[in-house]
Formats: structure tokens, C-alpha cells, sequence
């Protein structure tokens, strides 16, 4: 059996979800043997996942030469050079959303959110997705993109129905949208490459670019995006103070509600929304309509199972759901998020791969592509208008 040794680069919230998925992968040999991250909570990681190594820098994770993989989980504005050090050191890599994003260069008037043009940071995160690119492949490592939806189960048995019926994709709407930010860093341009369209949006973005990928080649066809429109806008900057009990949006220079649409060239649609301030847990959810049929992926919520309860105080150890501010009432209630999310069969075909060097399911071209359509659509929503590719 093909032994993997992983170093996880961050011990966030992600990390968490990667670390469950790492305990039960089958058919490969695998242990995260080191965790790289500057905080002291980075030793209480380690200790509660049975990691032998902790670092406090990233360069001594990637010098650590008994690991194969390394998998970054840190916030976006390190994910370019992480992983262009990574594959120099001669490690395959999975990097979580967003692939890349403009953070901002010298002499840039700040915040970046609110005075560098998006035409500008467009041509800029093309630039540098080339040369990162370019990087990668000189490398001759594999090169990971940690997007979980690819993987979700309601998303795959949608590929599944495509593949066998080979009917045309007419339009796809996508949404991911909660309640509000995980952490204070995602309110400001600079360290997160975006709003809600970047964090969240980009999730069924890349579905969508992904689904109408295996249509064409069910169908021996050949179909790419040939124009984006979009629009953003920070909604709940009307709210008074005590109106914010729930919602925990509150954006620097990036926007708190997005919405995209995209053009494919044999001229059918796609529409991408996505949310800080839409209450009820996360909304992940994708609708594929066809020449044959129509297809509802309901990530989450969904009616797997439904709870009726009375007593917080009672269910304080149990988890219902992510982004619910309370557990009593009517709750749809998440059965194996790792599941259900698409977590667990992520981290399975990225250990295949590593094991044997295929190429996994999600890849170095779709990241690229969402990242270039995301940034297409801010381009587009600055100047109102709709952007040509």
C-alpha cells in the first residue's frame, strides 16, 4: 500500500475539515506528520490530531523532507508564493479557494477594495496566474485544488445523469451564502482578494464551470466562457447596530452580497449568487436545467434529516449545522457534513493521485478559470457593462 505523509500549512477552520477527511481514507497509507502555523495554537492542534511535528514557519514545513504533500490552508493572500515554494521543494501541493487574487503592490492608494481599478487587478491576477502556472507545470509536481464541491455527492450523481444523458446544459444557478464572516481578516481586500463573490461565490462558480465541461465532453463538443457580467454591493450597510444581532457582515472594502452570470460560447447561461447577510445556516446549492431535464443539488440545506427542539441549553455539545444561530425550532440538520460537503471524496482523490500521479478531479485549470471569471465579474460590476474574454 502507498504510504503519503501530508503537512498541513494553517489550523483553521478548514484544517479541521481536511483533518476528518485525512482519518478516513481508504485504499492509500496516509498521515499528516507535521503542522505549520505562527500562533501557539498550533501546539494545541497537533496534540488533539496526533500530529508529531509542529512548526512556526511555513519554510520549515516545506524543508521537512519527509513529507510528500503539502496542503495550504492559510488565508488567500499566501497562497501564489506557498505554493510556487512548495513545488520547489519538490512537494505535490493542495491549496484551498481562492487558486489566487490581487492583494495589492506597493504604492497602491489603500483600502485596495475602494480605489484600485478592477480592470487593473484583473490584468494583474491574470499575470500572476500565468507565471504561477508557468511555475507549477516546470515542476513536474501535482498541483491540488482543494474545492470540495466538485466532490459532493449531489454533484457527482449530477455529472453522472449528464454523462448518460448527454443533454445540453441550458442554464445553471449556483448560491453559497450565510450569515456572515468566519474570521476578521475576510472583511478587507488585501488579505482576502474579495468579497463574498471570492469566499463563497467562487464554490458554485467553479461547479458550474465544471459541469458545463463534462456536458461538452459528453456531447464531443467544445464550449468556454466568452463573456461575464456581474454586480456587487455592501446591503447590509442600511442596518442600525441593534439590527445586527444575527448578521455578522461587516466588510472593509469588499462587497457583502454578488452576483455573476456568465456566457458560454454555444450561448447558454450560468448565475452565481452569493451572500454575508442571509440567515438559516449555509446555503449551498446548485440547479443544472437541461433539453432533458432539470436537476436540484441541495448541498446544504437539505431533508435528510429535520429536528424539532425546545431546550439550547440541552443540545450545547451537538452540532447541527454550520452558520445557524440557534438549534431549537425546526432545524434541517446536516448528516455527515464532511459527506455530504464533499470533504471526504476530495481528500480520497487527492491521496490517489499522490499515490499513483494521476491528475485529480479538481485541477490547476479550474482554478484558473474561476479565479479569471471572479475577477472578470468585478471588472464587469466596477463599470457596468458586461466583459468580454
Amino acid at each position: 500500500m502507498a504510504q503519503i505523509r501530508i503537512g498541513l500549512a494553517g489550523c483553521g477552520f478548514v484544517s479541521e475539515l481536511h483533518m476528518a477527511a485525512y482519518r478516513r481514507v481508504y485504499g492509500v497509507d496516509v498521515e499528516v506528520k507535521a503542522v505549520a502555523a505562527r500562533g501557539d495554537h498550533v501546539v494545541d492542534f497537533a496534540d488533539r490530531h496526533g500530529i508529531p511535528k509542529t512548526y512556526r514557519s511555513f519554510h520549515d514545513l516545506i524543508a521537512d523532507d519527509d513529507l510528500d504533500v503539502v496542503d495550504i490552508c492559510t488565508p488567500p493572500n499566501l497562497h501564489g508564493s506557498m505554493i510556487v515554494a512548495a513545488m520547489k521543494a519538490d512537494k505535490h501541493v493542495i491549496c484551498e479557494k481562492p487558486f489566487a487574487g490581487y492583494f495589492g503592490r506597493d504604492g497602491d492608494r489603500v483600502p485596495i477594495g475602494k480605489h484600485v481599478p478592477k480592470a487593473l487587478m484583473y490584468e494583474r491576477v491574470i499575470d500572476d496566474m500565468e507565471k504561477t502556472c508557468a511555475s507549477i507545470r516546470s515542476t513536474g509536481r501535482l498541483f491540488m485544488y482543494a474545492e470540495d464541491w466538485i466532490y459532493a455527492p449531489a454533484v457527482t450523481k449530477t455529472v453522472e445523469i449528464l454523462k448518460a444523458t448527454k443533454d445540453k446544459i441550458l442554464f445553471m444557478k449556483g448560491e453559497e451564502s450565510h450569515s456572515g464572516l468566519h474570521t476578521a481578516h475576510a472583511a478587507q481586500w488585501a488579505m482576502t482578494g474579495g468579497g463574498s463573490l471570492v469566499r463563497m461565490g467562487c464554490h458554485p462558480l467553479s461547479t458550474v464551470l465544471y459541469l458545463k465541461q463534462v456536458e461538452a465532453k459528453a456531447r464531443g463538443e467544445t464550449v468556454c466562457v466568452v463573456s461575464v457580467i456581474g454586480d456587487v454591493g455592501n446591503v447590509s450597510a442600511c442596518l442600525r447596530p441593534d439590527e445586527r444581532a444575527f448578521i455578522n457582515a461587516s466588510p472593509v472594502d469588499v462587497e457583502d452580497w454578488g452576483t455573476l452570470t456568465v456566457t458560454f460560447s454555444d450561448g447558454t447561461k450560468a448565475t452565481v449568487l452569493s451572500g454575508d447577510m442571509i440567515l438559516g445556516g449555509v446555503r449551498n446549492l446548485i440547479e443544472t436545467h437541461t433539453s432533458g431535464g432539470s436537476l436540484f443539488a441541495n448541498i446544504t440545506p437539505n431533508s435528510h434529516m429535520m429536528s424539532y427542539q425546545t431546550s439550547e441549553e440541552k443540545l450545547a455539545s451537538v452540532y447541527v449545522t454550520e452558520k445557524v444561530d440557534r438549534k431549537t425550532g425546526w432545524q434541517y440538520v446536516c448528516i455527515e457534513e464532511e459527506w455530504t460537503r464533499g470533504y471526504l471524496q476530495e481528500i480520497q482523490d487527492f491521496m490517489e493521485c499522490a499515490a499513483i500521479g494521476r491528475q485529480p478531479r479538481s485541477d490547476l485549470a479550474l482554478a484558473f478559470e474561476t479565479t479569471k471569471v471572479n475577477y472578470a465579474a468585478y471588472w464587469a460590476a466596477e463599470e457596468g457593462r458586461r466583459v468580454t474574454l
